[in-house]
């Protein structure tokens, strides 16, 4: 590899190892914010506003933003050539138009999409209060989150992670803020009508705060550049390769959108709303690592990838450098999904197992009776299989040609029929709202295993070897065993102390018991002893990126 190649490397993954520091930051900053409000939300909102708020409200702005810039984002990604010294801005002005068709697409859609949810929506749901205001200010929402899209863009692909975490962790902040003091006027006055409003007013907010500040670093309004006076054309205006591949992503991201969001279809449709509010509150725990953790290294595996693998895919580079990217793409593959697994055991030993007894004290009481502790149960299994899934399929949407593309939309028609088979089987065989979840770590499982295919066959076709040692993905036998005795452990540790015994007895208050802090506390030690053995049996997965800076220095 040579020097110029190995530096390149390096300031990538340099760059890209800073804006996952900064994007778990701003989740986990703005998560444990939320997390804190949301406690109070739970108890000032009640389970059929909540379910309404939290499951098909959320359902409604994601499909518009969902269907409106994720092929954008991922076409954009791939283009290179950045200005990063000067603006900052994609070099070519066809390629930066491109990124305001999610205006051009989302504001009809939010305005078709909210009308058909505003008539169609069960009656139970269209009787709460305000609820059409409430409607009218998501769309609103939306508008003001997508007119902030080509500016997203162009920081994304400039590698200016600080301005979206500046204006995603402002924009999280308002919105949980704003949501609180609407309620909390609400529940002080005893009025009930405000609930919904106070969900939207806090929506409008974030979107025009995230517009705000994109606006404040890129000054003014979205808007074309370059724009011919006497003729027009969708070539004039657009880099027609770019274009073509966001509308292949896009479409593809219909079925992809009714699998992420599936559970919420499913529940919209035929839960009453009180089973949809407890169903959202174990959803809002269970996917806190999803969101605080999961999705900035999903995010930032889709851009390292693009970047590392540009010259690959475009077919540009030379043996030496194809060589070098193919490298660094497998080794970081690799290690990040190691990182992942090893999490994910982690959770499953020790979460399973301190579960209830967390239950008992965060989750509000009149949600203990719902189907929520169930749900979170099943959660446990679900965010292993979600966090593997995110970090491969962020491989596949940076590496994958059009032509691969197009094989995975009709993989995902038959992913969907797995999700929608299992969730009905799971349903009949009286499993509940769980099987929504259940049914997810089949369809996650089955994408998982494509997507490795795909991944082996790539790495192949490119370079004629097999360069990922997927052997190095799992953890050793020592953190085996280690968690292997953590599971024996901790139930007879419960069976002396009785720890969720108390906590049920006495509340709150049982945080500061002798018996539980013991519970806790052996809890605790096995899984430093865990961490310690895992950190010392993973140093030759580890070493890689070590080793590739030291030649750098």
């Amino acid at each position: 590899m040579s020097t110029t190649n190995t530096h390149d490397a390096a300031r990538l993954r340099s760059t890209s190892l800073s804006s996952l520091t900064s994007l778990v930051g701003l989740q986990l900053s703005s998560r444990l914010l939320t997390f804190v409000l949301n406690q109070a939300l739970f108890r000032l909102a009640s389970p059929k506003a909540y379910g309404v708020a939290a499951i098909q409200f959320e359902l409604l702005l994601s499909t518009i933003l969902f269907l409106s810039r994720e092929g954008v984002r991922g076409a954009l990604l791939r283009v290179g050539g950045v200005d990063q010294e000067k603006t900052g801005k994609l070099q070519g002005n066809k390629a930066l138009n491109v990124g305001l068709v999610p205006v051009l697409i989302g504001i009809p859609l939010a305005l078709c999409t909210s009308i058909l949810y505003a008539n169609y929506a069960s009656p139970e749901t269209r009787s709460q209060p305000l609820f059409i205001e409430s409607v009218t200010v998501y769309a609103l929402a939306a508008i003001m989150e997508l007119l902030a899209e080509p500016m997203h863009n162009m920081a994304m692909v400039a590698l200016k992670t600080h301005i979206r975490v500046r204006a995603e962790g402002a924009g999280i902040t308002l919105k949980a803020i704003v949501t609180f003091i609407v309620l909390l006027y609400d529940y002080t006055n005893r009025t009930g009508d405000l609930a919904l409003l106070s969900f939207a007013l806090g929506q409008l907010a974030y979107g025009m705060c995230v517009f705000v500040i994109y606006a404040w670093n890129y000054n003014g309004l979205p808007r074309f550049s370059g724009i011919p006076t006497k003729t027009w054309s969708i070539a004039t205006y657009f880099d027609e390769e770019v274009l073509s591949l966001s509308l292949t992503m896009t479409s593809q991201s219909l079925v992809k959108h009714f699998l992420t969001e599936g559970d919420k279809f499913i529940l919209s449709w035929f839960s009453p709303l009180e089973d949809q509010g407890g169903y959202a509150v174990a959803v809002n725990y269970g996917s806190l690592i999803a969101r605080i953790v999961f999705q900035p290294i999903e995010e930032t595996l889709r851009l390292y990838f693009s970047k590392t693998l540009l010259d690959v895919t475009s077919g540009q580079a030379n043996t030496e450098r194809k060589s070098s990217a193919l490298s660094e793409a497998s080794r970081t593959l690799v290690a990040l999904l190691h990182l992942q697994v090893a999490g994910s055991l982690f959770l499953l030993c020790f979460g399973s197992q301190y579960l209830t007894l967390v239950l008992e004290i965060f989750l509000p009481a009149q949600y203990l009776k719902t189907s929520a502790p169930k749900i979170l149960s099943a959660w446990i299994w679900y965010i292993p299989v979600l966090a593997v899934n995110g970090g491969l399929e962020a491989f596949l949407a940076s590496a994958a040609e059009k032509k691969d593309v197009n094989r995975q939309s009709g993989w995902m028609l038959v992913f969907s029929i797995i999700y929608i088979g299992s969730a009905i089987g799971l349903y009949r065989e009286n499993y509940g709202d769980v099987s929504l979840v259940y049914a997810n770590i089949v369809n996650l499982s089955a994408r998982i295993v494509y997507v490795v295919v795909f991944a082996a066959s790539f790495f192949r076709r490119h370079s004629g070897t097999d360069y990922v040692k997927w052997r190095q993905v799992l953890p050793s036998p020592s953190l085996f065993i280690a968690l292997l005795v953590s599971l024996v452990v901790i139930p007879a540790s419960e069976t002396k102390w009785h720890a969720t015994q108390i906590v049920q007895t006495q509340g709150r208050r049982a945080v500061f018991n002798w018996a539980v802090l013991i519970h806790v506390g052996i809890g605790t030690a096995l899984a430093l002893v865990c961490l310690w053995t895992w950190w010392n049996s993973s140093q030759s997965v580890l070493a890689t990126f070590r080793a590739r800076k030291t030649k750098v220095t």
